[in-house]
C-alpha cells in the first residue's frame, strides 16, 4: 500500500510536470519566432505570437487551478459557467498554438470543421482545455512527424470532436484504464513521456459534468482516436 502511494506521488509529479511543459514549449517558441529579423519587421505576426503568448500563460494558470480543483472535481463538488460558447473558434485557436510545436517535429495538423450550428452550451474554460489536452496527447505520443486532424461534426442536438494522430497507439487493456487519474500508457523505451494521468482523467471527468461522452479507438503503431461527444444543449440534472 505504502508502495502504491510512493508511486503515485511519483506519477502525480511527473504528469503535472509535463501538463505545464506544453505551455512553456510554445511560449518558447513564440518567443523565438518573435525574435526572428522577419517577424520583428512585421507588426502583424509579432501580435499574433504576443497573443499566443498571452493566452498560453493564461492556460498555464488555469492548468495550476486544475490542479488545486481536481479533489472538489472527484467529489463533483463544482460549478460549471454554462454560456453559449463558438465551438469552431475553441478548435481553431487550439489547432494554431499546437501548430507551432507540430511544425517543430516536421509534421501537420489540419482542422475539418463541418457545424450547421457551431455554437453549443458549455463551459468556455473546460471546454478549451478538453480539446488542448487531447491535442497535447496526441502529439506527446507521436515518435515521427505528428500528422494530426480535428474533426468537428453535429447532429441536430449533439456535437461531436474527434482527435485523430498516428502516434504510437495502445493496447486493448490500455483502453481499458486510460481515463483513470495517474494511469500511464506503457511506452517501451521511451523515457520522455510520463503518461496519460491527470490530462485525461480530468477530460472524462469535465465531459462527464457537461453530460457528454468520450471514448478512444486505437491500434499499436497506428495511432488514436479520441471522440468527445457532447449535447448542444446542457440540461442540469
Amino acid at each position: 500500500r505504502q508502495k502504491k502511494v510512493s508511486e503515485m506521488k511519483t506519477d502525480f509529479i511527473n504528469n503535472m510536470t509535463h501538463e505545464f511543459k506544453t505551455p512553456i514549449a510554445t511560449i518558447s517558441l513564440a518567443s523565438d519566432s518573435i525574435n526572428n529579423p522577419n517577424i520583428t519587421s512585421n507588426p502583424e505576426k509579432v501580435m499574433r505570437f504576443t497573443n499566443i503568448i498571452k493566452q498560453e500563460n493564461q492556460r498555464m494558470l488555469a492548468q495550476v487551478e486544475k490542479v488545486l480543483q481536481m479533489a472538489t472535481i472527484e467529489k463533483r463538488d463544482f460549478e460549471l459557467k454554462i454560456s453559449e460558447v463558438d465551438i469552431e473558434e475553441i478548435i481553431l485557436q487550439a489547432v494554431e498554438h499546437a501548430n507551432l510545436r507540430v511544425l517543430e517535429q516536421s509534421g501537420e495538423i489540419t482542422a475539418d470543421i463541418q457545424l450547421d450550428q457551431k455554437y453549443a452550451e458549455v463551459d468556455r474554460t473546460h471546454i478549451t482545455s478538453i480539446v488542448h489536452n487531447l491535442l497535447d496527447n496526441a502529439i506527446k505520443y507521436t515518435t515521427k512527424e505528428p500528422q494530426i486532424q480535428v474533426i468537428a461534426r453535429n447532429t441536430r442536438d449533439q456535437l461531436k470532436i474527434a482527435i485523430k494522430d498516428n502516434g504510437i497507439g495502445m493496447t486493448s487493456e490500455s483502453k481499458k484504464y486510460i481515463f483513470d487519474k495517474f494511469y500511464r500508457v506503457h511506452t517501451g523505451n521511451r523515457h520522455d513521456v510520463k503518461g496519460f494521468g491527470l490530462g485525461l482523467s480530468y477530460v472524462k471527468a469535465m465531459v462527464d459534468a457537461h453530460h457528454g461522452k468520450v471514448k478512444v479507438e486505437s491500434e499499436i503503431g497506428k495511432g488514436s482516436i479520441f471522440t468527445v461527444f457532447l449535447p448542444l444543449k446542457y440540461k442540469p440534472m
